[in-house]
């Protein structure tokens, strides 16, 4: 019986597809030699960070930055680790075949070397995901997961779905054959990136992870929406989203980046998505002396409208916050 996973085609799909594809060339225009060697060593970073942080890694991105430039930090050995193999994973990432299961292998092998028992090879025993004590997935028996994940690769390579929605589906389908006995979170989102890297390589320094990160519960809440209904077009839909925006801020951040100082650089990436005080942005950045916090960092980004007040008639309100535009 041929494999065939749920999915049902809708009108947002269809309008993200479009967008994407406009913006994708649009960056691929201003990018038309290469991405600078700085801009994709912030942004793997970016994405070993947050792709780690998912999984429950602790180490701030100042800490993971320090570990791959070799300095010594502060951290658990674990999670050091973690650190290590993803960028040694993440490296190689180009020269593998996404549809080669021995390269899926060979590169679980680097991510978990040395982290979990069973590393290169699919698990042998059962495996959930659990939110808290509850289970909300109970994944295939294990003597399944070879000729699942080959089924899965064989539909890949057969379908005419556009490349931007069967990678959505297959990241969804691998989270839920769940083939390893640790790491296929982080394997999954790097098997996304790898699949569209195929397309347009400039998805191998694009950090979609630091989104996923940042929207981590409605990733989770979409892959057990998939799960319950047997469709996983909110899932597609949801991941479409988030390439969408990370594409969207590469190219805001490289149309601004020749303009702004370092200082306003760092305060935009702190504060990512969010919603933050002047306090809390202080926090984020490590700061405490508020005058030298507003002078360099808050003031030049509200002054070239890269932020903006929450409640801008009243500059001054104790309630005040601050988010990018």
């Amino acid at each position: 019986m041929e494999y065939k996973p749920p999915f049902s085609i809708n009108d947002n799909i269809i309008n993200l597809l479009a967008q994407i594809s406009e913006l994708v060339g649009q960056v691929s225009v201003l990018h038309k030699d290469s991405i600078s060697p700085k801009l994709r060593r912030e942004n793997r970073i970016k994405t070993i960070h947050s792709s780690l942080a998912i999984e429950h890694n602790s180490l701030s991105l100042e800490q993971v930055t320090a570990v791959l430039n070799g300095k010594r930090i502060l951290g658990a050995p674990q999670e050091i680790k973690e650190v290590q193999n993803a960028y040694e994973a993440y490296e190689i990432m180009l020269s593998l075949n996404p549809l080669d299961i021995e390269d899926l292998l060979k590169a679980h092998k680097l991510m978990m070397d040395n982290l979990v028992k069973e590393n290169g090879v699919f698990r042998s025993g059962g495996v959930g995901v659990f939110e808290g004590e509850k289970l909300i997935h109970a994944a295939p028996p294990a003597k399944f997961v070879p000729q699942l994940i080959a089924d899965l690769f064989e539909w890949y390579t057969k379908s005419e779905l556009h490349i931007l929605i069967k990678s959505c589906i297959f990241h969804y389908e691998f989270e839920f054959i769940h083939p390893f006995a640790d790491g296929n979170g982080r394997m999954g989102r790097m098997w996304h990136t790898l699949l569209l890297s195929q397309w347009n390589e400039l998805f191998a320094w694009l950090p979609i992870e630091e989104l996923i990160r940042e929207r981590q519960q409605e990733y989770y809440d979409a892959l057990a929406a998939a799960d319950k209904k047997a469709d996983c077009s909110e899932f597609v839909e949801m991941m479409l989203k988030i390439i969408y925006d990370a594409l969207a801020e590469l190219n805001q951040t490289d149309q601004v980046s020749d303009h702004v100082t370092d200082q306003v650089k760092l305060l935009l990436e702190c504060m990512g998505r969010d919603e933050l005080s002047a306090t809390q942005i202080m926090e984020r950045l490590e700061l405490s002396h508020r005058p030298t916090f507003r002078q360099n960092y808050l003031h030049p980004a509200l002054d070239m409208g890269l932020i903006e007040m929450t409640i801008p008639d009243k500059p001054k309100s104790r309630n005040q916050k601050y988010r990018r535009k």
